[in-house]
Order: structure tokens, then C-alpha cells, then sequence
């Protein structure tokens, strides 16, 4: 069983697995975060040598705002989609539309937040793809391709049953589905892929971890 460790940044998650070969962060937050996050990785005896993957869900700042500066200090690898390196290498800017007024106030916020901070831009090191395995790393876990909140989205499927999910899923009062979609053909799809998928325990890039069973039946 994995050793998990949820880091709530603020509204934002990101997740350290203990692996066989040190230790895998799933997302970062934002960089206003940076000195909680490092605090929080140090508690867990998480040093530099011993962080071996970032591991990135999506490219949107609130997930990817530490990864540079953990690129240098850790001297970490960071892996992500292909599809959503152009966000975090040249800061475009996507399209998306929103299902809920809640959405949009969080899409207005996150709008304000590129303005307000400076977007530190950085070159992954991996470009994952779905289906790939992360036994290189010590875990028993494959990347899951789940685009629709962003074409690069990916979920990670432990061997376990747990599901890092992105923004795929989300969890402020209930569990539901994306609220910033970028492509609805396309979520639709990674939604029905999911439900195939043996989840047991899903972690969220927002909100608290859920039972998968809480959400199975309205996808």
C-alpha cells in the first residue's frame, strides 16, 4: 500500500507518495506556496536526493507554480503531457468554458493570480503518455490520459487503486466532475474511460479524497 501524504496548499492539493526509490509529488501548487510545500516535504524526511518525480497533472500555475524551483533545488526530474507543455514553457494561455457561477468566480480569480505573479516558466524533463508505468520509480502506478479540463490532463492509477485525478475531479463541497472544461467531447470520453477503471480511493486536485463509489454512478 502507498504511504500518502496530502499537502493542502490553500484551495489547491498536492500529493507525496513514498515510493521504493525515495519520494513522488504529485503538483506543487502555486508559488506562494513554495516555502508551505518545502516545509511540508522536509517533515517527511523528503531532502534533495530524495525527491526522484514531480509529477505534474495539468499545466495550469495553481499545479505547476513550485516545479521550477524544486527543478533547481531538488535537481528532480518533472514529467508531464506533451499536450500541455506549451502552458507551462511559453505561459499560453487556453480557452476554457465553465459549468457554475462558482467556476467562473475561481476562473476570474485564477485569471487575476497570472497577472498579479510572475509565471516561471520551465522545460519538463518527461513527457508522459498514457499507459506508461512508473516502476522506474518505485511505484506501481500508471499514467491514466484523462484530457478535457486540458488537453494534457493526466490521472495516475496506483497499483492500489488510488487515483491522483487532476482537476478531472473536484471535491470543495461535494465530488464532481471538472468545472473549467476545455474540450466536453473530450471529458466525456476520459470520464467514461475512468469509469472502467478499478478506482477505489480518488484524490483530487481540489477538495478532500472521495470514495469512488460517491461519484460512479453520475458518469
Amino acid at each position: 500500500m502507498e504511504d500518502i501524504k496530502t499537502i493542502p496548499l490553500t484551495f489547491v492539493n498536492a500529493y507525496l507518495i513514498k515510493a521504493a526509490e525515495g519520494f513522488i509529488l504529485i503538483d506543487t501548487g502555486l508559488s506562494i506556496h513554495g516555502d508551505d510545500l518545502e516545509k511540508e516535504l522536509v517533515k517527511a524526511d523528503c531532502l534533495p536526493g530524495k525527491l526522484k518525480l514531480i509529477l505534474v497533472t495539468h499545466g495550469d500555475l495553481d499545479h505547476t507554480g513550485n516545479c521550477l524551483r524544486l527543478q533547481k533545488k531538488y535537481k528532480c526530474k518533472i514529467a508531464m503531457h506533451k499536450d500541455d507543455a506549451a502552458i507551462v514553457e511559453n505561459g499560453l494561455i487556453i480557452k476554457r468554458r465553465t459549468k457554475s457561477l462558482r467556476s467562473k468566480i475561481f476562473f476570474i480569480i485564477r485569471r487575476l493570480l497570472r497577472k498579479k505573479f510572475e509565471i516561471e516558466k520551465f522545460t519538463p524533463d518527461i513527457y508522459i503518455t498514457d499507459g506508461q508505468k512508473l516502476d522506474d520509480y518505485g511505484l506501481k502506478a500508471t499514467i491514466i490520459h484523462i484530457p478535457g479540463h486540458t488537453k494534457g490532463s493526466v490521472g495516475v492509477l496506483t497499483e492500489d487503486g488510488n487515483f491522483f485525478a487532476g482537476d478531472t475531479f473536484i471535491n470543495r463541497k461535494k465530488p464532481e466532475t471538472a468545472n473549467l472544461i476545455e474540450n466536453q467531447e473530450e471529458l466525456d470520453k476520459s470520464l467514461l474511460k475512468i469509469k472502467n477503471l478499478q478506482i477505489k480511493m480518488v484524490y483530487p486536485g481540489h477538495g478532500k479524497p472521495f470514495m469512488m463509489n460517491e461519484m460512479a454512478t453520475r458518469l
